[in-house]
């Protein structure tokens, strides 16, 4: 093997044990120079504690770990600092009273005599702020910042020591769409300068849009490792759980007793909707799709009470659109949106807290009283029902993983007993065993005669949960599939064009082309 053949990091038949839990079995990769390498499997298949050992963060019990061919001692932070390898967290680990300066140079700020310059640190920093698209207050502190700007401080944190390898733990969790887009043209940048990155993510799109390689893993050991151009995303999937991407979907459960309900909604309109109509009886996991600006989101808001909208609504209380957010929940009418992070979720409380904000906020009202011991039963309670995997209910919500926070956000809910469901992308950036539980939730919300609204960026989950789906196009219902025309081609079409396709199966609101 010539140098330029050798792996920057190789790492061979790694193992931790935590106690009597097993994290890494039998762990082997190989990761070339200048290559942006995925490495993706379910939560407890090992990725983090991997990551976490390459960062010296944590110490192996069985293995070795090679850098350029040679056996290296990753014992300690600095240690694996020294080799050129640095890590972006998805856990933030920034000093929120300090300036955004202060924690770009921890423990390294630049300086003469014990006195800190804080014109070469605003020197040094400012090419990466720009590049990252980062236009801050540098004196500022962290504290201020939105969630997303304090990702890419962290980011450019480590960039700023120039690592070999850069190991990105879920680095786009908390950014939105600009943002990520962003933060991809910067990575692709950098490994085409010569840095290596290791991609932890779970969102298998976007790890086919940036990677190069990437290596599936399932409990504790390595499965595979594939030029990300021979491999597709359903047999990555296959890979994670051992199973085919179908099996992900439970099928249909039987309706449990309960009384018929019925959700219909005529000539819905406002700025950003043109004349939705939409009926959904109780048992139905209704799909929606659309591309963004579509009135999906839209739609959902409104039907939330948090945009305002004319039309002819009838819930199945027999009421009209809530007043409000409070209103909606009182009614049994449920929102679990799409970014958990900013609005699903308190994330320095407690589980505890969290599980019980929407049931008391709907029902205790400004003078009831807070009881400890009634939230921590509800919160064990929807522990317990949705497998929440956390040392106590007194944890944090930003202590977990993201398919466990999406659970806390659904168990929230739960609590109301709510009969309609408004899901918006339920199961983004969760892993594929968390989105296969949450599949579960959805298959139970129906068969107890819920009302599911469900909205959803991925094709696979539309066909493979939905007895319905409605496309929306540029604020209107563009057509609507059903039973054995749930094909992801004619969907895609579309999505994308506003048209149904000629010989495209179709019930319900005929395909327009959209003006």
């Amino acid at each position: 093997m010539t140098a330029a053949d050798t792996p920057l990091v190789s790492v061979r038949h790694l193992a931790k044990r935590y106690g009597g839990v097993i994290a890494i079995a039998d762990m082997s990769l190989d990761v070339r120079p200048g290559t942006i390498h995925a490495v993706v499997g379910e939560n407890g298949a090992g990725k983090s504690t991997l990551m976490k050992i390459l960062a010296g963060v944590v110490r192996p019990d069985g293995g070795e770990i090679l850098i350029d061919g040679q056996p290296a001692e990753l014992g300690s932070p600095v240690a694996a600092r020294r080799h050129g390898i640095g890590i972006v967290f998805q856990e933030l680990s920034l000093f929120p009273e300090r300036s955004v300066l202060a924690n770009l140079y921890v423990n390294r700020e630049p300086g003469r005599y014990g006195i800190v310059s804080t014109r070469a640190m605003e020197d040094g920093s400012r090419d990466i702020l720009a590049r990252l698209g980062l236009d801050v207050d540098v004196h500022a502190p962290i504290a201020r910042l939105s969630i997303g700007e304090r990702q890419l401080v962290e980011l450019a944190r480590v960039l700023l020591e120039r690592p070999r390898l850069l190991i990105l733990d879920e680095p786009n969790s908390a950014l939105n769409q600009r943002e990520t887009e962003r933060l991809f043209a910067i990575l692709k940048d950098i490994a085409t300068r010569g840095t290596t990155i290791l991609y932890v993510s779970h969102r298998l799109e976007e790890v086919f849009s940036i990677s190069d390689r990437i290596t599936i893993t399932r409990n504790g050991r390595d499965v595979s490792t594939h030029e990300i151009a021979d491999v597709t995303i359903p047999q990555v999937i296959e890979g994670m759980i051992g199973a085919h991407q179908e099996e992900l979907f439970p099928p249909p459960l039987p309706m449990r007793a309960g009384a018929a309900s019925e959700f219909s909604v005529r000539g819905l309109a406002n700025v950003h909707l043109r004349g939705i109509d939409l009926t959904a009886r109780a048992g139905e996991v209704i799909g929606l799709a659309g591309l963004e600006g579509s009135g999906v989101s839209n739609l959902l808001a409104v039907l939330f009470g948090t945009e305002r909208a004319k039309g002819e609504i009838r819930y199945p209380d027999g009421g009209g659109l809530p007043r409000s957010p409070t209103d909606a929940a009182r009614r049994g009418v449920c929102l679990v949106p799409a970014d958990r992070r900013r609005n699903g979720l308190m994330l320095d409380k407690s589980i505890l807290f969290n599980i019980s904000q929407v049931v008391f906020g709907a029902h205790g009202g400004p003078l009831g009283r807070y009881s400890q011991s009634v939230a921590r039963e509800r919160a064990l309670r929807q522990i317990g029902k949705l497998r929440i995997k956390t040392r106590s209910p007194d944890a944090l919500a930003n202590e977990l993983s993201g398919g466990n926070q999406q659970k806390v956000v659904i168990g929230k809910w739960l609590e109301i007993g709510p009969k309609v469901f408004l899901l918006d992308d339920p199961t983004r950036g969760v892993d594929v065993g968390a989105k296969r539980e949450i599949y579960a939730l959805i298959r139970e919300m129906a068969a107890d005669g819920g009302i599911v609204l469900f909205a959803s960026t991925e094709l696979p989950e539309l066909t493979g949960l939905c007895d319905r789906i409605l496309v929306l196009y540029r604020g209107r219902v563009a057509g609507e599939l059903a039973g054995g025309a749930h094909d992801s081609r004619t969907l895609l079409h579309l999505i994308n064009t506003g048209l149904m396709p000629p010989a495209a199966g179709r019930t319900g609101a005929a395909a327009e082309q959209a003006t």
